[in-house]
């Protein structure tokens, strides 16, 4: 077992492992205990009753959290003529064609969290698919990042401005930002409901039993901290 640190074993006390708190009260517990001297990374890990080896239990999806992430979001925007232009406009920090294919297929770079592209340069980005697949930065319709030419900007500024997208893993686990632990835990708590509604809404018609099994929420350096699921899956389904 790791042998952790005055600071995480500080923040671990008052927290048990086997109580599921309200949401206020985990998130209180979360904040109380992001004490580094960067502002941390809030994560949510819900884990779902789904079989992700199976194509129609795959959960996978975007939401715009209402109060953002907390940080810049560096985009890449695949397209030529007026989608690059309108891309530039919208604030997107890369724009290219070819050359950015390119430049990424030669150079392994990969300097940006996300990527979008219009439709008709997907082709051209498959070539690198090797390259941004294994780092989540591929783009795909599933997630809303491959579009037409004339919703480019609109996607863009929903990216930079917080949208976020989120895929089951191999264990049924979603895992997702909602937030840094510099915001106020009334905005953290409106983000993780607007994640969680999401989700829910996301639910395939074949899962089985209790689709939300558990829900766990913690900073970059603290502790997870377990969430009452039923509150909720009810505050979520509201939201």
């Amino acid at each position: 077992m790791p042998k952790r640190g005055k600071r995480y074993i500080k923040a671990r006390e008052g927290i048990d492992s086997i109580i599921q708190y309200s949401v206020e009260d985990a998130l209180e517990k979360v904040l109380a205990g992001a004490t580094t001297k960067f502002d941390e990374s809030v994560d949510v890990a819900v884990r779902l009753g789904v079989n992700p080896r199976k194509a129609d239990q795959m959960v996978r999806g975007a939401c715009s959290l209402p109060h953002g992430t907390g940080k810049t979001v560096r985009v890449v925007v695949f397209a030529d003529g007026d989608a690059a232009k309108a891309a530039e406009e919208a604030g997107a920090e890369f724009v290219g064609g070819d050359e950015l294919v390119k430049k990424i297929q030669e150079e392994g770079w990969t300097d940006f969290d996300k990527a979008i592209a219009v439709r008709s340069m997907m082709a051209k980005v498959g070539r690198i698919a090797r390259i941004l697949g294994p780092r989540g930065l591929m783009p795909n319709p599933k997630t809303g990042t491959v579009v037409a030419p004339d919703k480019v900007a609109e996607v863009v500024r929903a990216v930079k401005g917080g949208r976020v997208d989120f895929r089951v893993e191999k264990a049924g686990i979603v895992h997702c930002p909602v937030g840094k632990s510099n915001m106020s835990a009334e905005h953290l708590r409106e983000n993780l409901l607007a994640l969680m509604g999401v989700i829910l809404r996301l639910k395939p018609a074949s899962a089985k039993g209790a689709y939300v099994r558990s829900v766990s929420i913690s900073s970059t350096m603290g502790p997870g901290v377990r969430i009452d699921s039923s509150e909720i899956v009810r505050l979520g389904g509201k939201a």
